[in-house]
């Protein structure tokens, strides 16, 4: 089955918010999916998992982090 731009479109658009957020994501992603990014970002991620995990780093309210990045550049 072959669905045109438009069928396709208004399949989405009947979707959820948060369900074409996410598609939208995906697509977005399927753009750039570059296997060495992915391989350096997933790296990454563990890398900083880890580091929560042992306590090397800590973690702050996203509020608190706000209001101090604020503080910083006003």
């Amino acid at each position: 089955m072959s669905l045109t731009i438009e069928s396709l479109e208004a399949e989405a658009l009947r979707l959820s918010a948060a369900e074409r957020a996410r598609l939208v994501e995906r697509l977005i992603a399927s753009l750039d999916a570059d296997p060495q990014v992915e391989e350096a970002w997933a790296s990454e991620v563990e890398r900083r998992q880890a580091e929560i995990e042992s306590n090397v780093a800590s973690l702050l309210p996203g509020a608190e982090t706000l209001a101090k990045l604020r503080a910083d550049f006003t």
